[in-house]
């Protein structure tokens, strides 16, 4: 990482960061180039392990290629602010990110309901009631990160 001062380590602050983006994109080799495609998600970060869930539609080419498998990139970002500095003539772009790569896999019949929880959990603090007569027509998937990295611009204090 070329601006080490952004860099942010402690596993506690990059799921706070995790936490506070609303959309995370993923990136899949399709075989021409990469293909990106912004998901709503669900989190589990705990004991340094990080898992991201995400549902779609069972058809498509985003479909297609999580069921080819192998690694996939992600990246999300948020605190977003703009500052100028008129005076010097600069401006300058706050954020938070995190980006990272990991398996990506299909999650069993059996865990989709429990999945769908915790993506649903990311968006209502209280848990929210979603029909379950969707969860069979629902492709539900897990990315187990395996490596990310996180940084911070902000204002300084």
């Amino acid at each position: 990482m070329r601006r080490k001062d952004r860099e942010v380590t402690d596993f506690g602050e990059i799921k706070e960061i995790m936490e506070r983006c609303d959309v995370c994109r993923l990136g899949f080799w399709d075989g021409t180039g990469v293909y990106i495609v912004p998901l709503n998600f669900g989190l589990r970060a705990r004991e340094g392990r990080t898992e991201l869930y995400f549902h779609s539609a069972r058809e498509g080419k985003k479909t297609a290629l999580i069921q080819k498998g192998g690694e996939v990139t992600f990246e999300m970002d948020c605190a977003h602010a703009l500052f100028t500095d008129e005076q010097k003539g600069r401006c300058t772009m706050y954020y938070e990110s995190v980006m990272g790569k990991g398996v990506l896999q299909i999650v069993a019949e059996e865990e989709k309901t429990d999945a769908l929880k915790c993506l649903m959990a990311h968006y209502h603090r209280e848990e929210f009631p979603f029909g379950t007569q969707a969860v069979p027509n629902t492709l539900v998937y897990k990315l187990a990160v395996t490596e990310m990295t996180a940084k911070r611009h902000a204002p300084k204090a």
